[in-house]
């Protein structure tokens, strides 16, 4: 508004100033209706000119980090024209919570460059958009500012944050026998069904070498998956059945304002769907590193379910941990709807782990007919009654225990590597 109304005086002095001069005839007024007109076009192309031949560059270190951790970006800032640049201000525009990038910089000489990092720490799990940014100057005068909008777009993905859990050993089916599964694939396994030509991408630690002699060209072997039945994780992203506040509603911590203080610890926001999702986070990353084939099925709209088929390797991993970062809790199909209509996949000896903060026991009988099935089924309970809630998980466990049905329970505080080291 400051700068509206002196830039209005000044325009207002020049047209007096011209209309005196044009009327009058004298050298004074002449004189100042030249200074008031030169201030105001120069002071235009300075601001104008302040906001271009600026080149400006951002550079994010990764697109994916897990919540925790740390988003880090280098902004360069260079001057690519002929003039002085006394101001400029970069001001960013991205949704990623606790991000600050904008800078002011001043005194930016002709073909110097400024560079600086921000490292910004990741309290929520979700894809966020990093920029756009806008860059502004003004004259010494302060009688414009010019703004320049630049498309500096990218996007980083928080995953949910994992936990090791060395102790977590809920009951694993088999296949039947032991026998290998008739399927190749590319997994290294200890089961190999037979030799083939090199093709072009195979590893080098497949050739069979006494087959290459024999045959005189590259032979490599080929593997037949391991006689262990598939993981699916049920992750209940029900709302009715959730506690603690939204994520939305939450405060986010305060940050540090000089660099040596100590920046504040992450802490899962206490609610039943953070810990969920973590739990099955962690879950899907125990098992796939122990080169099991994992899947997971949640329903967390009205409109459609979320399915990852069962598969292998860090990049099913990523899979999950990708669509685990953008899951909320706006479900409305309850746990043992969602159960009976998934039963169909799942073969005999399959592991089915159910992570649910609903006590009823509905989900339970479900959970029974296909433990009744052969399905190995564990459940783990994220207890309500922790989040501020009038009832618990008492009731639930007493069906799960009497049902032979092994469960874990979750409550606000705990440690997952801890908690779900104690099987009930």
């Amino acid at each position: 508004m400051r700068r509206i109304e002196g830039t209005l005086v000044l325009f207002l002095a020049w047209l007096g100033s011209l209309i005196a001069a044009l009327a009058v005839g004298h050298r004074l007024f002449f004189s100042l209706s030249y200074l008031f007109g030169g201030i105001l076009v120069l002071s235009f192309l300075w601001a104008w000119l302040n906001v271009h031949w600026v080149r400006v560059t951002r550079q994010v270190r990764s697109r994916h980090v897990e919540a925790g951790g740390f988003v880090e970006e280098r902004f360069v800032l260079e001057n690519t024209g002929p003039l002085y640049k006394l101001w400029l201000e970069l001001k960013d525009h991205s949704d990623l919570p606790l991000h600050r990038a904008s800078r002011v910089i001043s005194h930016l000489k002709r073909g110097r460059t400024e560079s600086w990092h921000v490292r910004t720490p990741c309290f929520r799990r979700g894809r966020f958009r990093l920029g756009p940014v806008t860059l502004m100057s003004g004259d010494p005068f302060g009688l414009f500012l010019f703004q320049k909008n630049l498309p500096l777009i990218s996007h980083v993905v928080v995953y949910p944050m994992t936990v090791d859990l060395p102790a977590f050993y809920p009951p694993i089916g088999e296949l039947t026998g032991g026998e290998t599964s008739r399927r190749r694939t590319h997994y290294i396994t200890t089961n190999v069904s037979g030799v083939r030509d090199y093709a072009f991408g195979d590893s080098f630690n497949r050739i069979h070498w006494p087959s290459t002699a024999r045959t005189g060209r590259l032979m490599v072997k080929e593997f037949e998956l391991d006689p262990m039945a598939d993981i699916w994780i049920f992750l209940d992203m029900e709302r009715r059945v959730q506690a603690g506040p939204p994520v939305d509603q939450l405060p986010l911590p305060k940050l540090p304002v000089v660099h040596w203080e100590k920046m504040p610890a992450f802490e899962l926001p206490p609610n039943t769907e953070e810990y969920a999702v973590a739990a099955a986070a962690s879950i899907s990353r125990h098992f796939l590193r122990q080169n099991r084939a994992v899947g997971l099925v949640t329903y967390a709209n009205a409109f459609h379910r979320d399915l990852i088929q069962t598969d292998r390797g860090e990049r099913q991993l990523t899979r999950i941990l990708e669509l685990l970062a953008v899951v909320q809790a706006h479900g409305t199909i309850p746990l043992a709807e969602v159960l009976t209509a998934e039963s169909l996949q799942l073969g005999r000896n399959t592991t089915a782990i159910l992570i649910t903060p609903a006590v009823e026991a509905d989900w339970i009988h479900a959970a029974r007919h296909l433990a009744a099935r052969g399905v190995q089924v564990t459940a783990v309970l994220i207890d309500p009654g922790s989040f501020g809630m009038p009832f618990n998980t008492v009731e639930a466990e007493v069906e799960l225990t009497a049902n032979h049905i092994p469960h874990y329970i979750v409550r606000q505080g705990d440690r997952l590597e801890e908690a779900l080291a104690n099987s009930r």
